[in-house]
């Protein structure tokens, strides 16, 4: 018996290694992680979180003792995912997994991360750019989209997400209440938006227009664009994206890459690059500003907005957009057929 040793300490020490064994399992250790994660990140990456874990790690480490997981015991679950190509989802994986252990080495569980340096073991993903339209083609886009044999709903999606220039996932699950009709401003709470704070944005005629189609669709319901199978949920993040490609886009323009393309006529056209970043909801790197939302922003904000909105019409051949019938017929104008 080693020096300063008595049976019951024995005892204890047997006890904490028989409860570590069955109380921090590998999957237990993660969902006390993810309760705290979640929080952090929006609900649709929340998801993607759990998922990959599910799919990819449970299986095989599921009851696993934390103290047991070892470098090459996940180096050996994630090469089947390296040798099929898929490098993003083993370098989100091997960031998930070290924050899970790093939480476990927090919390006195182990002593150390074994798996921080695990990326290293890895190819790593090449970074490739949202495929966006030159700004010349933005007539094509909105020739295709009036053209196109999809849900007028999803027509509408495409062009909200066009002029107010928000991210896919924002624009997926804009709620009514959300959207100030008196002032004509949309404010997306901070739980939606990628960078975790509000994002208040200026409605043009155009913006509005569409809000007009959809209350015929979805007025009484949550969602501005409701989901095909279950109109009391919002649209999928990737419905656009899917409509994109189905109109010949593929490789092309992806619904993410609209914003890049907004981005790039904007500042052809002189617009004040900080304006255009805070329309982005683009966080400043020193985070000194916080511009998003203040009053005076919106404001400068609102002629730069109109002019977008105004560019996608003459883009539309003035009678091609879903927005400009209701602008149009606003401006007694009656569209060529």
């Amino acid at each position: 018996m080693p020096r300063g040793s008595t049976p019951k300490a024995q005892r204890n020490d047997l006890a904490q290694a028989k409860l570590a064994e069955t109380e921090h399992t590998f999957e237990k250790v993660a969902s006390a992680w993810f309760e705290l994660k979640k929080d952090s990140v929006t609900p649709a990456y929340a998801e993607d979180i759990w998922r990959s874990l599910t799919l990819h790690v449970f299986p095989s480490m599921k009851s696993t003792p934390i103290s047991e997981v070892s470098a090459p015991m996940v180096i050996k679950i994630l090469r089947p995912i390296e040798a099929k190509g898929s490098l993003e989802t083993v370098k989100r994986l091997s960031q998930r997994l070290n924050e899970i252990m790093t939480y476990g080495v927090n919390s006195g569980m182990i002593f150390a991360n074994p798996l921080s340096g695990i990326r290293a073991v890895f190819k790593k993903p090449k970074k490739e750019n949202m495929a966006a339209l030159p700004p010349e083609e933005l007539p094509e886009l909105m020739l295709e989209i009036a053209n196109a044999s999809i849900k007028r709903t999803t027509r509408c999606l495409i062009e909200w997400q066009l002029h107010t220039m928000t991210r896919p996932a924002e624009a997926a699950t804009t709620r009514w209440a959300d959207i100030d009709f008196e002032r004509r401003v949309w404010t997306i709470p901070p739980e939606r938006m990628k960078k975790r704070r509000p994002h208040s944005i200026p409605l043009s005629d155009q913006a509005m227009s569409l809000l007009e189609i959809l209350k015929s669709h979805s007025g009484h319901r949550e969602y501005v664009v409701p989901a095909d199978r279950n109109p009391r949920t919002h649209a999928n993040s990737q419905t656009a994206n899917m409509a994109l490609k189905r109109m010949g886009f593929q490789d092309r323009l992806v619904s993410h890459g609209m914003r890049s393309m907004a981005s790039t006529i904007l500042n052809e056209h002189g617009w004040d690059p900080e304006l255009i970043e805070v329309a982005l909801a683009h966080v400043d790197k020193d985070e000194v500003r916080s511009a998003y939302n203040r009053a005076d922003y919106i404001e400068r904000r609102r002629p730069m907005m109109a002019w977008w909105s105004e560019y996608i019409l003459k883009a539309s051949a003035g009678n091609l957009s879903a927005s400009a019938m209701n602008v149009l017929r606003d401006r007694n104008v009656v569209p060529i057929r």
